[in-house]
């Protein structure tokens, strides 16, 4: 895998991360519940496609 590659894997990693630590914070402080588990979703997602890459 070249380098270009494997920064963009990263960066949606860390993207990934980010989605999913704030989007528990949102869901459970309940103002913004389903925008928190949305951004779950979107998380476990992003996840999955780096995976599919990778292996």
């Amino acid at each position: 895998m070249n380098t270009t590659a494997s920064t963009l894997l990263s960066i949606v990693m860390l993207a990934a991360f980010l989605l999913a630590a704030f989007g528990a914070r949102f869901a459970w402080q309940g103002t913004y519940r389903k925008q928190g588990l949305l951004m779950m979703v979107v998380a476990v997602i992003l996840v999955a496609n780096v995976l599919i890459w990778v292996l």
